[in-house]
């Protein structure tokens, strides 16, 4: 209940006749409240005196610039303050809200902040969503519902709420114009990559992570940490020739080697097998919905780990018997089917997607692996002959980069020779 000073002034106000002399004391007493406030009663007063410059008996007219007035103060309060003011002022300007567009949005645009600050993401997506912005009354830029809905994307994402960040994130795609401005455009991307991360669309999601990781005007950590993201999407997708292009394309980024994930690129990059330790020690740095249990019981590390795993198979092998592939994959019998039958359905999978190139003698229970650079007998030498020669290129490539960070001026003197 509101203080007795206050409920008496606005009883006084509210039988004054004269509109220029009841606003000047409406506003009069805001500021009274607002300068000798109590912890216990300052909310209330400020409900009760909403109650009253909301009422009937006050014109529209009258009342846009008591709550421009009432929104000047309101951006001074406590989060606890805000959340309860501003609820209670939204909540009585839904039937006034056609009238006093601009301030119903003000006061939202307050409220979202206060939610934030007290972690309340959901409900702070939710107080924006009530901003009106397709109105005849006021004129909102594209531009300006680009932020408001990027903004809204981001609380449902720090909820985890992909399906509403989704929704309001394609909003923003069928804008007629597109997003010019660097931030705006900026917090698109990751969002989108934050999206198809969850969705565990991970190829498409380290691509846009590493857009967000090479834009200007981003901080140098910041960057790093979105490189960082897009090595941990692209070792989780599914192994392949686009998974590989992408692995070779950001594994020659020069700042790769300063992140954690460099060690298990490099390994995928060049089609190396990894050990359980390995495998382990990365599974910590994952978030929990990319180690989420799969439909055969595996994460989806497990199962990205055996995709990489057997595409590094084929490169050292000709041919495989399916229990030796199934022990070098770790995998155990599990229900109905073996171990060696549970190989070699991942690998009659890859094959039919074509994502692995060979074919399956089931009779004999053998795996023959083909290479598109194999053409005659010798396939196997020459196999490895390709594999040798793109590890010396990678590292004279960083041996080069090295040398050229350490000893700048001995670099620039070898180029003019």
């Amino acid at each position: 209940m509101a203080s007795q000073k206050v409920a008496k002034a606005l009883s006084a106000i509210e039988q004054t006749a004269h509109q220029p002399t009841k606003l000047q004391q409406y506003n009069d007493l805001l500021n009274e409240i607002v300068s000798s406030p109590t912890s216990d009663e300052l909310a209330q007063d400020i409900v009760y005196y909403l109650d009253s410059i909301l009422s009937e008996d006050v014109s529209i007219v009258a009342t846009r610039p008591l709550l421009d007035s009432f929104i000047n103060v309101l951006k001074n309060f406590n989060s606890e303050v805000k959340i309860k003011v501003g609820q209670h002022a939204v909540s009585l300007l839904q039937s006034r809200a056609t009238s006093a567009e601009e301030q119903d949005s003000q006061i939202r645009e307050i409220l979202a902040d206060a939610y934030e600050a007290e972690e309340e993401y959901t409900a702070a997506a939710r107080a924006l969503q009530g901003i009106n912005i397709d109105s005849s009354q006021r004129l909102v830029s594209d531009a300006a519902k680009a932020r408001l809905w990027i903004r809204i994307v981001r609380y449902y994402l720090e909820e985890d709420d992909t399906t509403n960040a989704e929704t309001f994130l394609n909003r923003i795609k069928n804008l007629p114009s597109k997003i010019e401005d660097p931030e705006a455009k900026l917090h698109f991307q990751l969002s989108q990559a934050r999206i198809l991360d969850a969705r565990r669309r991970f190829l498409e999601a380290a691509q846009e992570y590493f857009s967000v990781s090479l834009a200007s005007g981003v901080d140098e950590n910041d960057r790093l940490t979105a490189l960082s993201a897009a090595i941990r999407c692209a070792v989780l997708a599914p192994a392949g020739p686009q998974r590989s292009r992408f692995l070779a394309r950001v594994y020659k980024d020069d700042r790769t080697p300063t992140v954690d994930e460099f060690s298990i690129l490099e390994k995928m990059h060049l089609d190396r097998l990894l050990d359980a330790n390995e495998i382990a020690a990365f599974a910590e740095k994952l978030a929990p919905h990319q180690l989420a249990v799969t439909a055969d019981g595996l994460t989806v590390w497990d199962k990205a780990v055996i995709e990489h795993n057997l595409v590094a198979v084929s490169k050292l092998y000709e041919n495989i018997r399916v229990d030796a592939l199934a022990e070098k994959l770790g995998l155990k019998d599990s229900g109905d089917f073996s171990a060696g039958e549970r190989a070699e359905g991942y690998a009659a999978r890859m094959m039919g997607e074509g994502r692995l190139k060979g074919h399956l003698d089931q009779i004999d229970g053998i795996i023959y692996f083909d290479d598109e650079f194999n053409t005659g007998p010798n396939n196997t030498s020459l196999r490895q002959f390709d594999r040798g020669v793109q590890v010396i290129c990678d590292q004279v490539e960083q041996i080069s980069t090295a040398i050229t960070e350490r000893y700048p001026d001995l670099a620039k003197n070898g180029m003019k020779q």
